[in-house]
């Protein structure tokens, strides 16, 4: 198995983004703090990126709450010289923010109270994504941070922000869009006229459609359009560059189970496609044994001797009870059979763990013949989930260990 050496990778200066993308449930978000935790107490000005809409990265870092403002993170060794902050993106907020910087106090606050511009701010698809992708640029163009980590939405989702700008300004760009953005370009009442000349067929049918008070929204916030949107496109090109250029890294993130894998497989393969830079793949939660010399065949048949002793065990007990009628027990005697079914049943856990084990292997075996160029780095389940800072420190340094 080809190696990923996650501490050179983060040690690198030249490392400034490292995205982590994967399946829902495999632990992708409590790898990107981990990442950022060990990053953070190797020296680095660290700040991580969720995404996921899930909390379980501010309890994990003793955070109450994470939002569209990078937080500092506490109790970080920061010995090195470096330190971490977390923040969790606020999709309409950073929209938001985007129509303040680019339109004068005014219009901004006419398009902020605009029931389309809402809308479209909270729920169009796409918007999650682009406004990652507007999210990560402001957070390199500001240089406060030497290693951005980000964690994309789960599924196969978290690629769709490599398609949100292209997707957002297809909209922008579209025909409708052009079309309704027409009578505000000539201004004024000649716009109106204009409207009713040439567009009140087409008008009118969306009228029927989608209603004449929507329509009006849409009309008066494509007004804008040029003057508070005309970057977009401009700024979500420079954001995809980046995630190509040297100093970016993608870690795949999954777990060793067929479905996972499978996401796995896709996500290198598109990200090939996409000239985005591969570091490897993220393998959590591999079980492992110290007793592989005793194989599952042989706990199994061991265990199922055990149980026959036990119950030859309890037989020999309630005979020998009837004959003595009420006289003290043979130390020791009576435990027996407990003891015996106990360690049956470790036995039975042990050959349970050796096959999932197996098939954990032949998983990653199949993954890494497909793609032998990616490399791998492990990280071993653990015995409950991480809540604190302690548990991502565990987690860093089975990554670092390779």
């Amino acid at each position: 198995m080809n190696r990923l050496e996650i501490d050179e990778l983060i040690d690198d200066p030249g490392t400034r983004i490292l995205v982590c993308c994967g399946s829902g449930g495999v632990g992708k978000t409590t790898t990107a703090a981990a990442l950022g935790l060990r990053a953070a107490e190797r020296g680095r000005d660290v700040v991580v990126l969720t995404i996921d809409p899930a909390r379980r990265l501010a309890q994990s870092m003793g955070l109450t709450e994470l939002d569209n403002t990078p937080r500092r993170v506490v109790d970080v060794d920061e010995t090195k010289g470096g330190s971490l902050h977390a923040m969790m993106l606020d999709m309409k907020r950073t929209f938001d923010e985007i129509v303040e910087q680019h339109a004068d106090p005014e219009r901004a606050q006419q398009i902020l109270d605009n029931p389309f511009y809402q809308s479209l701010s909270s729920s169009f698809a796409g918007t999650q994504e682009y406004m990652a992708m507007e999210k990560l640029g402001q957070l390199h163009a500001t240089g406060e941070w030497d290693l951005i980590v980000v964690d994309t939405p789960p599924s196969r989702s978290a690629l769709d922000f490599l398609d949100a700008p292209q997707r957002l300004g297809s909209f922008l760009d579209g025909r409708l869009i052009r079309i309704l953005s027409a009578p505000a370009k000539v201004g004024g009442r000649g716009a109106l006229k204009f409207l009713s000349a040439g567009m009140g067929l087409m008008t009118g049918a969306l009228s029927k459609v989608v209603g004449t008070h929507l329509l009006t929204d849409i009309q008066t916030f494509v007004a804008a359009l040029d003057t508070t949107f005309g970057g977009f496109r401009k700024r979500a090109d420079a954001t995809y560059k980046l995630l190509q250029a040297r100093g970016t890294s993608f870690l795949v993130v999954a777990a060793p189970e067929k479905d996972a894998l499978r996401e796995a497989a896709y996500f290198v393969d598109r990200l090939g496609t996409e000239r985005m830079p591969l570091a490897g793949l993220v393998l959590n939660r591999v079980h492992a044994t110290r007793a592989g010399r005793l194989s599952a065949e042989r706990s199994v048949a061991a265990a199922e001797a055990l149980t026959e002793q036990a119950d030859q065990a309890e037989q020999g007990e309630q005979g020998e009870q009837g004959e003595s009628s009420g006289q003290g027990e043979p130390d020791g005697l009576a435990s027996r059979p407990a003891d015996l079914r106990l360690v049956a049943g470790l036995l039975t856990l042990h050959a349970e763990r050796l096959r999932v084990i197996d098939r954990e292997e032949r998983m990653r075996t199949r993954f890494t013949s497909i793609h032998p160029e990616v490399r791998v780095a492990e990280v071993p389940a653990l015995p409950g989930d991480v809540h604190d800072l302690d548990g991502l420190r565990v987690i860093g340094e089975s990554l670092g260990a390779g």
